[in-house]
């Protein structure tokens, strides 16, 4: 990683889940548009938007599911990975400098959580199947 990038944003939209053909076969990418909002102070002394930046933001792999699966549009999530820059068109055909992230990791941000259900270890998951027995959640 040469530019790395770490950020806590919101998420604009659910992530979109692709299957791509690349080179070593198929691969999932989990897209997605994050807003990185950056907050002050005002003469009032309330916390309010300063200013922030949108970034399109790509995990891919068993990442790239588990986002798709459990993350939606508002989450507030924290990004580390790897700012990339490429050269694409715009709508009108212009040459435009495009920025994105291309995700080591993303990790949900816990407000405005109300539950959360872990799932059993794989250990004890595959004893209660041989058991027929159901798994307590937490």
């Amino acid at each position: 990683m040469q530019n790395i990038f770490i950020g806590k944003g919101n998420l604009a939209n659910s992530p979109e889940l692709k299957i791509i053909n690349g080179r070593n076969g198929d691969f999932e990418v989990a897209t997605m548009r994050v807003m990185f909002a950056r907050y002050g102070r005002d003469e009032d002394d309330q916390v309010v938007q300063t200013g922030g930046f949108w970034r399109e933001v790509e995990i891919y792999g068993y990442k790239a599911r588990d986002v798709a699966k459990h993350l939606r549009k508002g989450s507030r999530v924290l990004v580390i990975g790897e700012e990339v820059d490429f050269m694409a068109k715009d709508s009108d055909d212009n040459e435009v400098q495009v920025i994105k992230i291309k995700a080591e990791d993303i990790a949900l941000q816990l407000t405005r959580i109300e539950k959360i259900v872990f799932a059993a270890p794989a250990a004890r998951q595959s004893e209660a199947a041989n058991t027929n027995q159901a798994e307590p959640q937490y």
